[in-house]
């Protein structure tokens, strides 16, 4: 939930007067963030638990088999970290780096290290390793815990003065320092919860670096505790719930909902063997509840698309189940939709929805535009399909639709304890007790993002309306053309990705007299794309049209260090890639 989810427009925004500010009438009252009493320590959300040691927290998949983690065990294993972390000398306030994939050991570390006031670094296991190396140096990390001796090898390759270095899972043979042989020479102890005090960091969490260099963003504990409560404050989350954990850790958006919220409540979290298997996981793990990003509907839609085209009847009831289905979710059903809805769900939604599990109640997207057709279409089969949006410097949620008032088309009202208002140019500012202490070494990027009484600037132009907040775009990333026609590239890029065409799409045009499209395809009929990319803007006005197409087969990613590991698009990157091509075009010469 670190970038926006845009709600695409086909006209341009109705901006709201410059500077004018919007206060949102919030339940508990403004700025009054729902608290937990008596929390000065993340890691007391587990102490609430060691009463019922046989309750199951956590399942993930070890040794070729499933296995239920319940409290006793995973209170040995922080008790055994926590003492392998004071053996290394490690006082409060020092960082230790995880660079891990999702699983119990990564929550072990993390309460162990919290639960003793040390800060937690996590960094993301598919990042490049030079970013991870820089990461990890930036922060003065004490020591680093890696997933495997390949990822090992790979940040020793880079040449950088590393922390020491532990591997969770070493090959064998391999003679590096193992959390093994550290865990060995440390007896398991009571786990501890040193009392905090209200500006205690707890992580330096990077931001994806789309521009430039990671920024660390210091969240203290009553940061993140704050988040948490106003997230449970929705009441959303139950405590019967089970959590599918498919995103990295590493990130807030997952850390916080699905992580310390279950925690919170005490909910189970399963852990999602990797993106290859996540199908297979939803069926024989059945889970209730799911943070996720947009693309993993849109795959999922797509593959239902493809099963239906061989019959039209199929198609048929399937559009009906759908319409009548979110007209009913929406307030809006008609006698016919009341008497349909229910048997259409019985013969169409179930056997579709049995491919998440059958059970899944409730998933929140973010992180990335929801395309609102997507969901339109789950909301219609009957699941609760919630957009938020925040950013890791708000620890990280702002706002996210609630299930008595969904409008896909907008991220939702601000949670409880959180302020929002309109400043100049349309920026949304927030202020809450859950916006970060600053960037870490960085004072002059602290008072660019939060002024001096205490208002984020999250850098995305929206509109406030009825109580929810929509986003139309990044501040930095408008297009002023030539002819003075402004437009949020992303609006278009997102229209143009529903065309299967086109792989990954960049608009250009900043101070130029038209639009050129970067486009990674297979497609070579520079016409062609142009005529497909068309087809998808005629609901835009008429300026905002692809005069050129530059393509090429080989796709950004994180490897090539064109995507953030979010997947974020590194924009200056591409651009200065194909800065020979750009400037051919605009000089009248032919593409390259």
């Amino acid at each position: 939930m670190a970038r926006p989810a845009v709600r695409p427009r086909g006209m341009a925004p109705r901006w709201t007067p410059i500077g004018k500010a919007v206060r949102m009438d919030l339940r508990r009252g403004l700025g009054e963030a729902p608290t937990a009493t008596g929390m000065t320590n993340l890691a007391q959300y587990f102490r609430q638990h060691l009463a019922t040691p046989d309750k199951v927290l956590y399942r993930q998949y070890t040794r070729e088999r499933w296995r239920d983690v319940n409290v006793a065990e995973l209170g040995d294993r922080i008790g055994r970290w926590q003492a392998a972390l004071r053996s290394l000398g490690l006082a409060p306030g020092e960082r230790v780096a995880l660079c891990l994939r999702n699983s119990v050991d990564w929550v072990a570390v993390d309460l162990a290290a919290l639960g003793l006031g040390l800060v937690i670094v996590p960094l993301y296991v598919d990042d490049n390793p030079d970013n991870i190396t820089w990461c990890a140096i930036n922060a003065e990390a004490r020591m680093l815990l890696v997933e495997s001796s390949r990822k090992a090898s790979e940040l020793v390759q880079t040449g950088a003065t590393l922390p020491p270095v532990y591997v969770l899972d070493p090959d064998a043979g391999d003679a590096r320092p193992s959390a093994a042989t550290l865990l060995g020479a440390a007896a398991s102890t009571p786990v501890q919860f040193v009392d905090l005090d209200d500006n205690a960091l707890a992580t330096i969490c990077y931001t994806s670096g789309t521009s430039g260099r990671p920024k660390g963003v210091m969240l203290s504990h009553a940061n993140i505790v704050a988040n948490v409560e106003s997230c449970r404050a929705t009441d959303m989350a139950r405590s019967d719930d089970v959590f599918l954990s498919i995103l990295p850790l590493s990130h807030m958006f997952e850390r916080t909902g699905g992580y310390y919220l279950p925690l919170a409540i005490g909910a189970k979290v399963v852990y999602a063997r990797g993106v290859a298997q996540i199908a297979d996981d939803l069926v024989t793990q059945k889970p209730t509840a799911m943070f996720a990003v947009p693309r993993i509907f849109e795959k999922f839609q797509s593959r239902i698309e493809e099963s239906l085209a061989a019959s039209p009847l199929k198609q048929r009831l399937f559009e009906q189940c759908v319409a009548r289905g979110w007209r009913s979710a929406r307030g809006k059903a008609t006698p016919l939709d009341r008497l349909l809805t229910p048997l259409l769900r019985k013969v169409v939604a179930t056997p579709v929805l049995a491919r998440l599990g059958g059970r899944m109640r409730l998933t929140v997207v973010g992180g990335a535009p929801l395309d609102p057709r997507i969901a339109h279409t789950f909301i219609g089969l009957g699941l609760a399909m919630l957009q938020g949006y925040g950013m890791t410097e708000a620890s990280p949620v702002l706002s996210v639709n609630r299930l008595s008032d969904n409008d896909p088309e907008s991220v939702g009202s601000p949670l409880p304890g959180v302020d929002v208002r309109l400043g100049e140019l349309g920026e949304l500012l927030a202020r809450g007790a859950n916006v970060m202490l600053g960037y870490w070494n960085n004072d002059a990027a602290t008072r660019a993002a939060v002024d001096s009484e205490r208002w984020l600037h999250t850098g995305d132009i929206a509109e406030l309306h009825d109580g929810k907040i929509y986003i139309r775009g990044r501040l930095k990333d408008i297009i002023v053309m030539s002819n003075g026609e402004k437009l949020s590239p992303q609006d278009v890029e997102f229209a143009l990705s529903r065309d299967p065409i086109f792989g990954q799409v960049m608009l250009v045009g900043e101070g130029r007299p038209f639009l050129t499209l970067l486009a990674v395809t297979d497609e070579p009929d520079e016409q062609k794309l142009i005529s497909r990319a068309n087809d998808q803007l005629k609901e835009f006005p008429r300026w905002a049209r692809i005069r050129r197409v530059i393509a090429e087969r080989e796709p950004w990613s994180i490897g090539n260090g064109l995507l953030t590991p979010t997947l974020k698009l590194k924009r200056p990157l591409v651009a200065d890639r194909f800065k020979a091509a750009i400037d051919a075009v605009y000089a009248g010469k032919c593409a390259a």
